[in-house]
């Protein structure tokens, strides 16, 4: 059998779209996507599903996407997965379902990603709205009322299952728009805002209400829940808190967290401006320390709003966490990366961030986590000249959870601390999943565990009520 070579996801050119906010990658083909498809060898023992955090029917749907079934493929799909047009584009596949295919041991793995996109593309309509929704269906009768706090990849998840394991689920979003990290922090470019609201208009399907603008801890507390007859109550609230690097000079003008700027720029639209009244001050040049995809996520976007930029990272290119999709992306953009880099402090003029001052670094014996420490090169610093200085090393969680739940236990990491087997929390009644209990991971992660505390939250009222 001749080898067939993994489909290229078609993209726009990089000239053309560091001037726009438009979608990188353009999809596939029908075509395409069905001879990608074909790829797959159907293992008997599928590693790529046990890659999946969702345990995604991997053979299943891409059985029926090789034989064009597009609509049967994604009902496989959405057994376990509401949300294939979100975890298509942005999920770390090469580290999951596709790091585990058997055709990458001697080739290329097949790209299931962009298969998963495709399949949920496919169910919308020429204007963009969804046209058909395969197997979303609520069970019948209900069997007692939910609480999810937050609206991000594990509460969406969380919620979804809930609805179809037969509970009256209510969620509650701090901000004015729902999706959380999908819809404040990761760009358009990447993620369309449009497909995260369609998939919110799945889960509103399955009978989720949706109650935005609610702060849980301030406007809404765990006394209210219980008083309106919640049986449980889950918490995805995410980690919004950012973290600084604790050097000189991020006090100046110019410096933001990757938070605040890629919040500006999308949910509050600063790239329209002046059309929407919340700009973002970038000058010529720009540099933001970071190694993830958040660090990818602030580059590219001030790319695009005009700025040259640099990314500076302590570690060397082989160990940035971010997706190899990403960096590839940034340096096609013409994005500067510094590896072995580290920033010392933040020099200003008048108030105003005017360059950053850095150590070199090198790679020492791998330390407890088996990454090599990076250590200092002694007389190694210098310049990097810049207007605005943007810090991507994490976040935490909120603290007002802990203030309004004092009750709640959490880890020295400031993470809310779970059960590993149910994600239950000191707290009866009340489970947690997500960035707020791991500080930060992937979408699909987080995902998965809201589907796992779900089913933990089933099995707890299921018990409580005797059943």
């Amino acid at each position: 059998m001749p080898k067939v070579s993994r489909v290229k996801m078609p993209a726009q050119d990089p000239e053309q779209r560091v001037c726009n906010f438009g979608e990188v990658n353009l999809g596939l083909e029908a075509n395409q996507a069905q001879a990608e498809a074909g790829r797959c060898l159907q293992c008997r023992r599928p590693l790529c599903v046990e890659g999946c955090p969702v345990n995604i029917d991997i053979p299943g749907f891409l059985r029926l996407a090789a034989q064009g079934q597009w609509d049967q493929a994604l009902r496989v799909i959405r057994n376990t997965n509401l949300f294939p047009g979100i975890c298509g584009r942005v999920c770390p596949q090469e580290q999951q379902c596709e790091g585990a295919c058997i055709l990458g041991r001697k080739g290329e793995p097949v790209a299931i990603g962009m298969l998963e996109r495709f399949a949920a593309d496919s169910a919308l309509g020429k204007d963009g709205s969804i046209s058909s929704l395969p197997a979303l269906s609520a069970a019948s009768s209900l069997l007692g009322k939910v609480a999810v706090i937050g609206s991000g990849p594990a509460a969406m998840a969380a919620a979804s299952e809930l609805a179809r394991l037969g509970y009256k689920v209510q969620m509650f979003e701090a901000l004015h728009e729902t999706g959380g990290v999908l819809t404040y922090g990761i760009p358009e470019f990447r993620l369309p805002k449009n497909i995260v609201r369609q998939e919110f208009a799945a889960l509103e399907s399955l009978g989720v209400q949706v109650n935005t603008n609610v702060l849980f801890g301030r406007t809404l507390h765990l006394a209210d829940l219980w008083d309106q007859g919640f049986g449980a109550v889950f918490i995805g609230a995410g980690a919004g808190l950012p973290r600084f690097l604790g050097i000189p000079g991020e006090d100046l003008n110019g410096v933001y967290s990757s938070n605040e700027f890629l919040t500006r720029v999308n949910l509050m639209r600063a790239y329209q401006f002046p059309d929407f009244e919340t700009p973002v001050q970038v000058g010529k040049q720009v540099v933001v320390v970071g190694g993830g995809n958040t660090a990818m996520d602030a580059a590219r976007t001030a790319r695009r709003l005009g700025a040259q930029v640099t990314v500076v990272y302590r570690r060397s290119l082989e160990e940035m966490p971010a997706r190899a999709e990403e960096i590839v992306h940034a340096k096609e953009e013409g994005i500067s990366l510094r590896m072995l880099t580290n920033p010392i402090a933040v020099c200003g003029e008048d108030g105003w961030v005017k360059s950053i001052s850095c150590q070199r670094m090198q790679l020492d014996q791998p330390g407890a986590d088996g990454r090599r420490r990076p250590i200092v090169i002694p007389d190694s610093e210098f310049e990097i000249p810049a207007e605005t200085f943007i810090v991507a090393i994490g976040q935490s969680p909120n603290p007002i959870l802990r203030q309004a739940m004092p009750e709640l236990q959490f880890s020295a990491r400031g993470t809310v601390e779970v059960a590993s087997d149910s994600y239950s929390t000191s707290i009866p009644g009340v489970f947690a999943a997500g960035d707020i209990i791991s500080g930060g991971s992937t979408v699909i992660d987080a995902m998965g565990g809201g589907r796992k505390a779900a089913q933990s939250i089933h099995r707890y009222l299921q018990d409580k009520a005797g059943n």
